[in-house]
């Protein structure tokens, strides 16, 4: 167990420390000894707490103050979601038959008792008439900005419903959240099923020596021979780019985009009862339903409330805008790739299999480097060392190893310090794909910081998780760029909540901030990966160790916007369908979703969607990742994020330095970083800015400043 970690539950003189490990809140999550059959059993203890306190919180007979209303509920309720965020994180990254059967029967109880707490008008009642009070001049700003929130949240979890209605606005909850969990797990299945199994050199040719090792030696795991390569991303991607067999690159591209859908069992090699159609059509017919009863237009309003964009048409509009920028470039990167695939590699049809390969190889005949030959130079722990300096360095602490009880031999654990040697935060650190680890890369919080009424602290833990190559034939793992900077990026999500200042749970990290300026710290960060003293510093070649020539970086810088027209494009598709399935968007209508996202693409990309893909089965994101009616938030996080990285670059430019700027950058921890969730985003952003985001370097990041260069 970690070393000078403060945390002491209230709840702490109710628990079974030794019987039950998810009842244990002394210290870090106990995760060598956590089973399946401690969560029901954890569950009926933490669930009877958390109602005893609603029922003192609501009782005539309590004053309505911040000590008996609001500290009483949040000391019974915070251990709950404590232990069911570690069930959920063990879900998504151990799932296991037992984990998954135990977290289904228990998710209908969680969701309805904080369906009911969302519904109870007399706490609702309460939460008011401590604002209506004199007392409630005399709380802090970050109090206020709570008691604020939660009548917001009262509203949209239905308080207000008549009494009669309410039974139905809780079983639409449970509902989504059994059906969002359905989603997930058919996403798990239908990815872990299939494997394309090659059995002859020639399906090999083109690929990196370790991709295929690591093929080889997943075969051998699964007692089969050959090569085996799966769906999951580092081993399916690298076929897509490299791969000169062409039918293996169909062959996988048509289980990728047809998984959890109807012609899985196809293409795929699954089962048709992991079809996620008949869950989206489900899930969007209850979100209309949902908002209706609340009394908004559509989903996307409910959505919109608590985010930093006001309605549904400015997002659209917003969305329009960037497609219309976006798209001269995206209309010449396609010209410049299908002349290229013509004239270069005989492909005079360039088909959706046929895109990353033929975009790898204009990169290498352009460019003349490979994502490949820059993936040597950034072996695993350089690439860490050079992330956690960037952090210490602008942010003045310091990153360590330290010890914890894990879930995978592969986790690491660490502790962030203040210049004094107090600890800060801590942190899991989660890199690898495998079996039983839902695809994708994301930040979630262990515990949140919390500076308690006796004085004790309780200091924040982070999860960071990501799905990268694991180390083959020896050798330590190396990271493409782009994992590099997703790395980065979710670190930039760990320091929002490991560094705050804010001791209210409330608003303490990345509680409480719109969910559309959540994405600010994260995208922020990415942009030092494009930094020479910064990647000079974090690289070293696995065979050699040299660091990376300046030659090849200025390579890569010159690539940078290689095709940005068609990922922006990519991008605007994903947000622009999100909205519309939000809004105009009948479920009970002719079209379906699939129709739907073939439309959208039609409308605003410049490459034709294959007839058979169904990725709106496997967007996770808006279906079973709360990014419904808010998948723009990337776009619209990215102008904050773009324009707050300017700062950095100024700065360096004013002392012909590094953007490393040690001045800039304790402004932006204290403005942005520090504060979470205590004030509105945007507040923030000025803070730190001096004034409000311009789209200004957002375009010139993505090389849409001037107009493109003609492809011919």
């Amino acid at each position: 167990m970690a070393s000078n970690t403060t945390d002491s539950s209230p709840a702490a003189d109710q628990r079974i420390p030794n019987e039950n490990p998810l009842l244990d809140f002394s210290g870090l999550p106990r995760f060598g000894q956590i089973r399946a059959e401690h969560i029901t059993p954890a569950l009926d203890v933490l669930l009877a707490q958390a109602q005893a306190a609603v029922d003192h919180a609501t009782d005539r007979a309590t004053p309505a103050t911040w000590a008996e209303v609001v500290e009483t509920t949040e000391a019974a309720t915070e251990p709950l979601s404590r232990a069911w965020g570690i069930v959920g994180h063990l879900n998504a990254v151990a799932d296991t038959p037992e984990l998954r059967a135990a977290y289904g029967e228990n998710l209908p109880r969680v969701t309805e008792f904080w369906s009911n707490v969302g519904q109870n008008l007399a706490l609702f009642d309460k939460y008011k008439a401590i604002v209506a009070s004199p007392a409630y001049a005399g709380l802090t700003d970050e109090r206020k900005k709570i008691l604020q929130n939660a009548l917001r949240d009262f509203r949209l979890s239905g308080a207000e419903l008549p009494e009669e209605q309410k039974p139905r606005f809780s079983e639409l909850q449970e509902r989504q959240a059994a059906l969002a969990k359905a989603f997930s797990d058919h996403v798990l299945d239908a990815t872990n099923a299939y494997a394309y199994i090659a059995t002859t050199e020639a399906e090999l040719a083109g690929l990196p020596a370790d991709v295929i090792e690591a093929a080889h030696e997943a075969a051998q795991d699964a007692g089969v021979q050959g090569w085996k390569f799966t769906l999951h991303f580092p081993s399916y991607f690298p076929v897509m780019q490299y791969a000169t067999h062409r039918p293996m690159r169909e062959a996988m591209y048509r289980a990728y985009v047809t998984r959890a859908s109807e012609l899985g069992a196809t293409y795929g090699g699954g089962k048709t009862e992991w079809d996620n159609t008949q869950n989206v059509a489900d899930i969007l017919k209850l979100r209309k339903e949902e908002a209706q009863m609340l009394g908004y237009r559509d989903f996307a309003e409910v959505s919109l409330v608590p985010k930093m964009a006001d309605t549904p048409e400015q997002v659209i509009a917003f969305l329009e805008d960037l497609a219309r920028r976006a798209r001269p470039y995206g209309e010449n990167d396609w010209q410049e790739l299908r002349e290229f695939a013509a004239s270069e590699l005989g492909l005079a049809q360039l088909e959706p299999w046929d895109v990353a390969f033929a975009g790898e190889r204009l990169r290498e005949k352009r460019y003349a480097f490979s994502e490949n030959e820059v993936k040597q130079y950034f072996p695993e722990q350089a690439v860490i060392g050079g992330l956690f300096k960037v952090a210490q360095t602008l942010f003045g602490v310091r990153i360590r190893k330290d010890d914890a009880p894990v879930w995978h031999p592969d986790v690491r654990f660490f502790r962030v310090e203040n210049d004094d040697g107090t600890l800060r935060a801590q942190f899991y650190l989660d890199l690898y794909a495998r079996e039983g680890k839902r695809g994708g890369a994301w930040m979630d919080d262990a515990r949140s910081r919390h500076q308690r009424s006796d004085g004790s602290l309780q200091t924040p833990v982070a999860y960071l998780t990501c799905n990268f190559s694991a180390p083959v034939g020896g050798k330590p793992a190396c990271f493409t760029h782009d994992e590099v900077i997703t790395l980065f990026h979710e670190f930039g999500h760990g320091l929002h909540h490991m560094l705050t200042r804010v001791g209210e749970l409330g608003v303490s990290g990345i509680n409480g901030v719109e969910w559309d300026a959540v994405e600010l710290p994260s995208q922020f960060l990415e942009n030092f990966c494009w930094e020479w003293d910064v990647l000079a510093d974090m690289s070293s070649h696995v065979d050699t160790g040299a660091k990376l020539p300046r030659e090849l970086f200025d390579k890569m810088i010159a690539a940078k916007n290689f095709q940005s027209g068609l990922g922006m494009l990519r991008q605007i598709v994903f947000s622009m369908y999100d909205m519309l399935l939000h809004t105009s968007f009948d479920p009970d209508g002719a079209q379906s979703a699939n129709e739907l996202a073939r439309e959208i693409n039609a409308r605003y990309h410049v490459i034709e969607q294959a007839s058979f893909s169904r990725w709106p089965n496997t967007f996770s994101h808006i279906f079973a990742g709360g990014y419904a009616a808010g998948y723009y938030s990337y776009k619209w996080a990215e102008v904050l994020s773009a324009d707050a990285y300017a700062a950095f670059e100024d700065a360096a430019k004013a002392a012909q330095g590094s953007v490393l700027d040690v001045a800039t950058g304790t402004r932006y921890r204290q403005e942005i970083l520090e504060v979470g969730g205590s004030r509105p985003a945007m507040d923030s952003f000025k803070a730190f800015r001096g004034r409000a985001p311009t789209i200004d370097a957002l375009l010139r990041h993505n090389g849409m400043a001037q107009a493109p260069l003609q492809a011919g």
